[in-house]
């Protein structure tokens, strides 16, 4: 499940009972294979805030019925460290579920806790910060050479959440149905327009790779003969061959692969052997 020497998640408890920190600090600290480090508990939010204040951590586990400052409004106030540590719920009450989720809880278990649904949460938890350093280090290894202007980002309305996303931290856009996924390192935005506008107002740092789909250039890793099905009412002129094998392009840091019309697979050619911008449809 995890290799040999991976780093243990740094992690911390709060929960206002003694006992139930106790119980889980036992089930964590029992969980083999697991890399997962208790290194602080905390009985309130309020201590939890002064421990974070001077510790790193990876992963929070959090009680929600707490005297002070409950746990919903410290997984809140965590938005402002540095290093948002990952939060996952540990109650006895199930009602707050949906609330959780809305504030990004990666996931809600219910007391008494079981260990393989305790695995479960920390196996997620491990994947999550793996796909946040992937994220950082692709991010950090594809800074442009050149400031982008000034307003370059995405206003996407989600869930009642107004978000800003950097262009620059744009993988993909893909047509799906009326709407368009919006694909960064760690994210995925769902949001209305049209692929042939973003075209035209992104410019060369983006290749139109097939009619569903416009991808990053500088995200481009390989192209190949890959196994898919065509997008729903698409005919196999664009999309390959009648057995459904066809070009496709492997997008990083998240090796999705996407499909690539015939009439394009020349332009992404040119692409990957770092030719000039601009080829057309």
């Amino acid at each position: 499940m995890t290799q040999t020497g991976e780093t243990p998640l740094r992690t911390l408890i709060v929960d206002d009972e003694p006992l139930a920190r106790l119980r889980l600090r036992g089930l964590l600290e029992g969980l083999a294979g697991l890399p997962v480090r208790v290194l602080g508990e905390a009985g309130s939010s309020a201590q939890a805030l002064v421990w974070l204040k001077e510790h790193a951590c990876d992963l929070v586990f959090l009680d929600i019925q707490m005297p002070g400052q409950d746990g919903l409004q410290l997984a809140q106030s965590l938005e402002a460290l540095p290093q948002r540590p990952i939060v996952i719920f540990v109650t006895a009450h199930a009602g707050h579920a949906l609330r959780a989720f809305e504030i990004e809880a990666l996931d809600y278990l219910t007391k008494p806790v079981r260990r393989e649904r305790l695995a479960s949460a920390v196996e997620r938890a491990r994947a999550r910060l793996h796909e946040r350093l992937a994220a950082a280090t692709w991010q950090s290894s594809q800074a442009e050479t050149e400031a982008l202007p000034e307003g370059e980002f995405l206003t996407i309305t989600e869930r009642g959440r107004l978000i800003r996303v950097p262009l620059v931290e744009v993988l993909f856009f893909k047509a799906e149905l009326k709407y368009l996924t919006v694909r960064t390192a760690t994210q995925s935005y769902i949001m209305e327009g049209s692929l042939t506008e973003l075209e035209q107002r992104l410019g060369e740092r983006f290749l139109r790779i097939h009619r569903n789909a416009l991808v990053a250039r500088k995200a481009l890793r390989e192209l190949g003969r890959h196994l898919a099905q065509p997008p729903a009412g698409e005919a196999d002129a664009e999309s390959g061959g009648e057995s459904g094998e066809g070009w496709a392009v492997r997008v990083a840091p998240v090796d999705e692969w996407l499909s690539v019309s015939r009439r394009q697979v020349a332009a992404v050619r040119e692409a990957l052997a770092g030719g000039p911008a601009g080829g057309g449809r």
